[in-house]
């Protein structure tokens, strides 16, 4: 076999109780995708709940499900090693130099040529290393002063005053677009906007111009003559509108007028000629076929109004002195002033009015439109800038992130290892006088406890609250020292995320599973001992209640009922207890008897072994189950439980376990007095377990002496 047809030598490592393959080399990246997949640690993970650069995850789901499977490992794995001239430096601190970017092909190139332009807006020589932190800054990458690919220029991108000044005119008036930099420009479309209302202003200018003698029949005062007309036109048209009804039916004439009940309510209040019921009364007196007499009878809210359309629009259109307004007149002063009053109905609405008409005339005959094209050509040309920099932060956070991940994906070094924490790991949670490492975020509390004890863990759920912070729902596992009944919901602890900031955990959840086998050696006494307490406080707590219940109902009935004799003692009742109890005293001390016997029958020796024998028949079934339950403890089912695809039966064993949970211990060289002064009265209990070994010795030697 020659060296170019040698396969890659992999090497493993195992921890966990299974192999898992050590990613070192750039061999091993080069190679991966030959790698069984069977040997993979993980098959998929979340791109949420980690201790992981999110934007890193989002550039490698492809397919933006939130979950990164081998697929997609590969071809970042890939794409990352066709772009670096050495695949070493994926094993390199932080950051790429402009030599280790390959540019053997177009999509290199552009990558290369990206980084190069960012090097010289970040001021940095080529030498140096470019930091995800250096393609982030969009206010100097894609400052107003250079073209940036999204075609939005801005008045910086030209030294030419006129474009300046159209360009700030634009924006002005048809409103600015963000652009890269931060700052609003103009696009294509407000660009046609502009020009295009422009033509749109110069063509009604023009209209005006070529009608001129039509459109102003009162030339100059024209505009002033329409404006006093449309003030009346309604309520004129209204009082013609009326006679013409009252021509038509007499009857109507009363309706058409106003009934006398309106004058009753004015007649109570002081009354304005600007009275807005009075402007609402016809203009004058309703008759059929009646003229508009413009000196008497004019409703006092418009008499102003009707004598500036007399002086204003009649006088001048009809003649001098007109006093008396018929319909046919009306509709020839209507029919004069039409043609104007098209003419402003036509008026763009932009605010382009606001230029002078011979400037927006001398913009349209000039270049000025074509040259901002131009330069927004040459903007969208640099677009290629925008793709290659999202491709060249694309590199740097692989380069930066995808060991890492790989780690904690393919194998999981990080969190066997221990020279860093796994990206599951969120912190450390401080409870009960130990320090657990082992602490995983949890999304869904419910659908976690339902997988999460398959993991033999004992477990610890709890909510974290933090002042300005969303809270979080955290699982910790204990795997380390021993675990008392007072492990409840409602305990508190204090939790440190990865970015070292504490949050009040308080305990919601406790899934309970052996911890170790010298807690599993006591718990049947402990059981026992609790049981035979809480038997104790049952008995004490129901004769309590009976006693205040008798002497309650005592007490009531002494009150209500006559005085009796006392009841004479009744012996034989008595004498029935006390046989009683003394049956009982006998089985018991017959029982000790034999048990005292067959202890004396043995060696001294021998003693003390059985009663070490008696207490491992007793632990023993607890001890085997606990030792069951840590041997099958893995780290699988809580990954699982987050939405993780583990793939093999990653364990914690007891050493393991040991190192994950750290115990409460005296700093080393610490001076310790053991006196306290509130501690309680210490009873002579060791004197009297001497006294009863040193009895049951000597009765045992008497009783071996007196059978000899």
């Amino acid at each position: 076999m020659t060296a170019a047809t040698k396969p890659h030598q992999w090497r493993f490592f195992r921890s966990g109780g299974f192999d898992q393959v050590a990613i070192e080399t750039a061999g091993d990246l080069l190679h991966l995708h030959e790698l069984d997949p069977k040997l993979w640690t993980v098959l998929n993970c979340p791109t949420t709940g980690l201790e992981f650069d999110d934007r890193t995850l989002a550039l490698m789901d492809g397919d933006g499900d939130g979950q990164i499977r081998v697929p997609e490992i590969l071809s970042a794995v890939r794409w990352s090693c066709q772009r670096l001239t050495d695949a070493s430096v994926m094993f390199a601190e932080p950051g790429l130099t402009l030599a280790a970017i390959a540019d053997q092909d177009a999509e290199g190139a552009g990558i290369k040529h990206a980084a190069e332009l960012v090097l010289r807006y970040s001021e940095k020589t080529a030498e140096q290393s470019l930091q995800v932190a250096d393609v982030l800054d969009s206010t100097r990458l894609f400052s107003s002063d250079h073209f940036n690919g999204d075609g939005v220029i801005m008045p910086e991108l030209t030294s030419d005053e006129t474009l300046k000044q159209v360009l700030l005119q634009i924006v002005e008036t048809q409103g600015g677009v963000a652009d890269r930099s931060g700052g609003l420009g103009v696009t294509q479309d407000t660009l046609n906007a502009f020009f295009s209302q422009a033509e749109a202003v110069v063509s009604w200018h023009a209209a005006f111009a070529a009608e001129q003698n039509q459109l102003c029949p009162l030339a100059d005062s024209t505009a002033d003559a329409v404006a006093a007309f449309e003030a009346v036109q309604a309520k004129v048209d209204d009082y013609f509108v009326r006679c013409q009804l009252a021509a038509f039916d007499n009857r109507a004439t009363d309706n058409l007028n106003p009934a006398p009940a309106v004058y009753e309510v004015l007649a109570n209040r002081v009354v304005a000629g600007a009275d807005q019921d009075i402007a609402a009364l016809p203009l004058s007196v309703i008759a059929a076929e009646r003229p508009l007499d413009l000196t008497l009878g004019i409703n006092p809210a418009w008499a102003a109004a009707i004598t500036s359309l007399k002086e204003k629009v009649l006088t001048p259109l009809l003649g001098a002195d007109y006093e008396v307004l018929t319909v046919a007149d009306w509709q020839q002063v209507s029919s004069k002033l039409a043609a104007w009053r098209s003419w402003q109905a036509a008026k763009p609405a932009t605010a382009l009015h606001a230029l002078e008409l011979a400037y927006l005339q001398q913009l349209l005959a000039s270049d000025t439109k074509a040259r901002l094209e131009a330069l927004i050509q040459d903007d969208l040309a640099a677009s290629t800038f925008a793709d290659n920099l999202l491709a060249l932060e694309k590199l740097l956070r692989y380069q930066r992130d995808l060991v890492t991940l790989l780690r904690n994906f393919v194998s999981l070094s990080d969190f066997y290892q221990g020279e860093h924490k796994a990206i599951f790991q969120a912190g450390t949670l401080y409870l009960d006088q130990r320090s657990c490492e082992l602490v995983m975020q949890v999304a869904d509390q419910g659908r976690h406890a339902t997988m999460a004890p398959f993991s033999g863990c004992y477990l610890v759920y709890c909510s974290c609250m933090r002042q300005g912070e969303a809270p979080i729902n955290i699982v910790a596992a204990l795997t380390g020292g021993d675990v008392d009944e007072l492990m409840v919901a409602g305990r508190n602890g204090i939790f440190y995320d990865r970015k070292g900031r504490d949050w009040r955990a308080t305990v919601t959840k406790v899934v309970a599973q052996p911890v170790s086998i010298r807690q599993a050696f006591w718990s049947p006494y402990k059981r026992v001992a609790a049981f035979i307490e809480g038997q104790i406080q049952k008995f004490a707590a129901s004769r309590d209640k009976d006693i205040e219940t008798q002497t309650t109902s005592g007490v009531a009935d002494a009150a209500a009922a006559p005085a009796t004799a006392p009841s004479s003692f009744d012996i034989a009742k008595f004498a029935g207890i006390f046989a009683a109890f003394g049956l009982a005293l006998g089985a018991l001390g017959t029982a000790l008897a034999a048990i005292v016997a067959g202890l004396f029958s043995l060696s001294w020796w021998q003693v003390p072994l059985v009663l070490l024998g008696v207490m491992l028949l007793i632990s023993t079934p607890s001890m085997l189950l606990a030792y069951l339950t840590l041997r099958r403890r893995n780290i699988g089912p809580l990954l699982d439980a987050n939405g993780w695809a583990v793939n093999a039966r990653a364990k914690i064993n007891v050493p393991f376990g040991a190192s994950l949970t750290g115990l409460a211990h005296l700093p080393k060289g610490a001076k310790r007095s053991l006196k306290d002064p509130f501690a309680e009265k210490k009873r002579p209990w060791g004197q009297y377990l001497i006294i009863l070994i040193v009895c049951i010795i000597a009765a045992w030697y008497g009783y071996q002496h007196g059978l000899s």
